[in-house]
């Protein structure tokens, strides 16, 4: 194998380790060379089934004879493919067990939005576990489209691409949008997720048959004035424990999967 044979890189002031280890620790360098990088076989196995091989893949000197590995890399035999002593890649990788294998790619563009399309619109979501997660249920829930406000967590950093395990690379993911001027133009039902809507009203009473945007707000401030009188309609999930709310994450996967469920008894209901 031709990678075995080549020359192990050692120093961290080589150009490419260096880019590496910067793209990975700092979203001021993703964000401004317009690249991503990926933390593991997995989502990189995700990027490579759904878009093609990465611009780069990074193997750890004591993984390259794995057979999952090689696996890997025959499938993305287009990529550049550099080896590197195990010290550099424990920098490159922010896992607390270091990945053995990263990689680099470019952050897909983003396309306009499709017109009459579900979506899931975020608002200052600040963790990035309930940010990937979101994205992991949308894509699991058959939507495409998601729009962010500025002040959510970069959709691209490390931290949500783990959270999301390769749910990106179903998604046309939208950052740093006015989401009131979004809905501006949107021709669906906006659905607000709040914990106290005036009148009173559930998720499970409302007809999500047809285009759906889902708001979700902040954790500790939920949803901005302005997005909620945006909304065509304001519910919450009923919740019967003694409890005051639900995570985030958890409250948009029971409106998405809500959503699904209303779906399948439609087309169930017409056959």
């Amino acid at each position: 194998m031709l990678l075995v044979m080549s020359r192990i890189i050692r120093s961290r002031d080589n150009a490419v380790v260096k880019q590496m280890i910067a793209l990975a620790h700092s979203a001021r360098d993703r964000k401004k060379l317009g690249l991503t990088v990926l933390d593991g076989i997995h989502l990189i196995r995700a990027y490579a089934d759904a878009l093609g091989a990465p611009q780069r893949i990074a193997v750890a000197e004591s993984a390259v004879a794995r057979d999952e590995v090689r696996a890997l890399l025959t499938q993305c035999g287009g990529a550049d493919v550099v080896l590197l002593a195990d010290p550099l890649m424990s920098e490159i990788s922010s896992l607390e067990s270091p990945a053995f294998v990263v990689a680099t790619i470019q952050t897909p563009q983003v396309s306009p939005l499709a017109a009459g399309a579900s979506m899931l619109l975020l608002e200052d979501l600040q963790d990035p576990g309930n940010v990937g997660s979101l994205l992991r249920s949308a894509a699991a829930a058959g939507i495409r489209e998601v729009v962010t406000s500025r002040s959510t967590a970069f959709a691209w950093s490390p931290k949500v691409l783990r959270a999301a395990q390769g749910a990106h690379f179903a998604l046309n993911i939208s950052e740093g949008r006015d989401l009131p001027d979004v809905l501006a133009d949107y021709n669906g039902t906006a659905i607000a997720l709040v914990v106290d809507p005036d009148p009173p009203a559930s998720i499970y009473d409302c007809d999500l048959a047809g285009p759906v945007a889902f708001l979700i707000g902040n954790e500790g401030a939920g949803l901005s004035s302005a997005l909620r009188s945006a909304a065509s309609v304001r519910v919450t999930i009923p919740m019967p424990g003694r409890t005051e709310s639900l995570n985030a994450a958890a409250a948009g996967a029971v409106c998405l999967f809500e959503m699904v469920r209303q779906r399948i008894h439609r087309r169930g209901s017409r056959g």
